[in-house]
């Protein structure tokens, strides 16, 4: 059986040029970055290569990219490390609803410990407004953190507004870009961010690398402590091998940025038109002119996304019904919820996200596919019998 994979949101495969530059550094070259022999200095020298490498994605200083286990912990690091450093009695941190668990569940931890914290609403298009922001500042508020693109939709969030009312009202403005790096342009100063997260996997390079992004002079508490590792940003020996990996995959990306997300896009495009003109009763959520180039979440009226994943599977198409690290929950997306969708509606959406080894046959075996899984589905469900089958015009005695 051919396998697509339509699933590039929740990770990538590893690009044959990144695999490439990460071999050396799990055998021949195996030293500690901090040792001061050879060994070690040649490690030392390839962290400094890939931070320079993942810099030059950003548009930032090589000396403001620290390097962590991926984007989770990018996003704890930085929300706890402002807040923590922060000296007024009373704290407060505004959010958006649509955050991923990792800004999210990092945020509900705080309010355990006694900090406020103001979640914004958005729309039917899953895109903040910056005004709603500006309304959530107080006086005690210590950060503001605004994810750059949606996971779940693809929806892009207006940083450069934000970015600029964060900087009137002095206030350190975190974005989690794990979703948006690699795929959009993604400028530290023209989208005003003092703070920003990434992870390798979702550019095409290894699980268990990351970065962060720190503008000088932003005050850091940090999350964990032992050795003067990164600049005393997260101790811990560096994963050499994932860092070099990271670094290759940031190059890569950046070399390629424009006509990927234009290649993509077409064939985003492709199956999301494609999908509209042959299922009825099929809906794209969200604003579809502002959102990332891979993602399109499509939704199937009348049927259980899981089972539809589960369909699609056995045929050979991955797919999602949302963030990954939330499949076999119960609940509906927060996401989906947050911009309108009741829980039903949001149960019968589907996720599909395409990459950089994605092509134009993958598209066309999937639309091959898509409608006979639908019309299967809805075949078994009571509520389409009962809502939309039994409404049609009865045939009998009419000569056809």
């Amino acid at each position: 059986m051919r396998r697509i994979y339509f699933d590039n949101n929740a990770t990538t495969s590893v690009a044959p040029e990144v695999f490439e530059a990460m071999r050396p550094y799990f055998v021949e070259q195996y030293g500690n970055a901090s040792s001061i022999h050879w060994f070690g200095q040649q490690a030392r020298a390839a962290v400094e290569a890939a931070r320079e490498q993942v810099a030059r994605l950003l548009n930032a200083r090589s000396n403001e990219i620290i390097f962590t286990s991926g984007g989770t912990e990018s996003d704890n690091t930085a929300i706890f490390g402002v807040v923590g450093a922060a000296r007024s009695e009373t704290k407060h941190v505004v959010t958006a609803a649509i955050e991923h668990h990792a800004v999210l569940h990092t945020c509900k931890a705080l309010e355990k410990r006694g900090v406020n914290v103001t979640y914004v609403r958005v729309g039917s298009s899953g895109v903040v407004d910056p005004t709603d922001i500006q309304r959530a500042i107080r006086p005690d508020t210590v950060l503001i953190t605004v994810m750059h693109a949606n996971n779940e939709i693809g929806a892009v969030q207006p940083l450069e507004e934000i970015g600029c009312i964060a900087r009137e009202a002095g206030i350190p403005f975190h974005t989690d870009a794990v979703q948006s790096v690699g795929k959009i342009p993604v400028d530290v100063e023209r989208l005003g961010v003092d703070l920003l997260s990434l992870s390798a996997h979702k550019i095409n390079g290894p699980k268990g690398a990351g970065a962060f992004y720190l503008r000088r002079g932003t005050v850091l508490r940090p999350l964990l402590y032992g050795g003067h590792h990164e600049r005393d940003r997260r101790p811990g020996t560096e994963n050499v091998s994932g860092i070099v990996g990271l670094g290759k995959a940031a190059e890569l990306a950046r070399s390629q940025l424009a006509e990927e997300a234009e290649r993509v896009a077409r064939l985003r495009d492709q199956l999301e038109a494609g999908i509209l003109d042959r299922v009825p009763l099929a809906t794209v959520t969200g604003d579809r002119a502002r959102r990332l180039p891979t993602t399109t979440n499509i939704r199937f009226d009348y049927i259980e996304g899981e089972a539809f994943v589960i369909a699609m599977d056995l045929r050979g198409i991955a797919c999602s019904t949302g963030a990954a690290c939330s499949s076999g929950a119960v609940e509906p997306s927060h996401v989906l919820t947050a911009v309108g969708l009741t829980p039903a509606q949001a149960r019968a959406s589907i996720r599909f996200s395409l990459g950089r080894f994605n092509t134009a046959d993958d598209v066309e075996e999937a639309l091959r596919i898509i409608p006979a899984v639908v019309e299967q589905l809805r075949a078994i469900s009571p509520h389409y019998k009962e809502q939309v089958v039994a409404r049609q015009p009865s045939t009998a005695g009419k000569s056809i």
